[in-house]
């Protein structure tokens, strides 16, 4: 499929249903979850970092997700969406630059997120990163991320009107949809999809209401978010220990979750 039909069908798919993205890490964990019946794939910036040796927020060198991008785009045939952090950047241009790269690269929609930044840059982001995108003739959907309840930005009786007021500011900038990890509450759910004005995507945690419930409230999109690639290396930890201490006691082997996980790593230099 050209990238012109993979930017169409991947808007497409957040005009109706919900639209269920389990995050690949890698180009072999994108050609598996493609094969099991996805209709689109996204990537989880913690499992790509972990995956190259990163810890995950930024760290990753750039040249390395990106290569890791190509690499995906060569094996799967449907619509490809990147988390890209914040852009890797803190220069709206620079930014827009790498998200270019990141077109190049194969991808037709992105993940950029404002974290504990004033949302100011985000809106400045988005801005540059559309005009950009626009200019080459992609048609790029820009998921805008907003860690107000994952970071808790703002208390817990803010927490509504803040992100719609951050919803309002990054689609009046081009954003395509907006992200609200740690969202789980189904009345604020209800109200930040009738007031929004983008596609609601959430991430899968305990508390979220189930899949059903979701597209019944009008969520267009469920993430995976870090959680698949957390449980396959869960898996590969215990496995591993079971082999190498010759034993089959699952139990006294070591769960990881994603802090024991972001531990293993450092700046990925020694």
């Amino acid at each position: 499929m050209s990238q012109t039909r993979c930017a169409t069908t991947f808007r497409h798919l957040h005009d109706d249903g919900l639209l269920l993205l389990a995050n690949a890490w890698d180009a072999g964990s994108a050609r598996l979850i493609e094969s099991l019946g996805a209709a689109a794939i996204a990537t989880t910036s913690a499992g790509l970092a972990w995956a190259n040796g990163y810890r995950d927020g930024s760290h990753l060198p750039i040249q390395h997700h990106l290569d890791t991008v190509a690499r995906i785009a060569r094996v799967i045939r449907v619509p490809l969406s990147v988390d890209f952090e914040d852009g890797y950047a803190s220069d709206p241009a620079v930014v827009a630059g790498h998200v270019g790269r990141v077109i190049d690269a194969g991808a037709v929609g992105i993940n950029i997120e404002d974290g504990a930044d004033d949302p100011d840059l985000l809106v400045a982001k988005i801005e540059q990163i559309k005009r950009m995108a626009a200019g080459r003739g992609v048609d790029l959907f820009v998921n805008a991320r907003t860690d107000v309840y994952l970071r808790g930005l703002v208390g817990e009786e803010r927490r509504v009107e803040e992100t719609l007021a951050r919803a309002k500011r990054y689609r009046d900038a081009g954003a395509d949809g907006l992200f609200v990890p740690g969202l789980a509450d189904v009345e604020q759910i209800g109200e930040v999809v009738a007031r929004a004005g983008l596609p609601l995507n959430l991430m899968a945690s305990p508390g979220l209401p189930a899949a059903g419930e979701l597209e019944a409230l009008g969520v267009r999109r469920l993430s995976a978010g870090a959680s698949i690639s957390i449980s396959a290396l869960s898996h590969t930890a215990r496995l591993a220990s079971d082999f190498l201490h010759r034993t089959s006691d699952a139990d006294g082997a070591k769960k990881l979750d994603y802090g024991a996980i972001n531990a293993l790593f450092d700046d990925g230099d020694r």
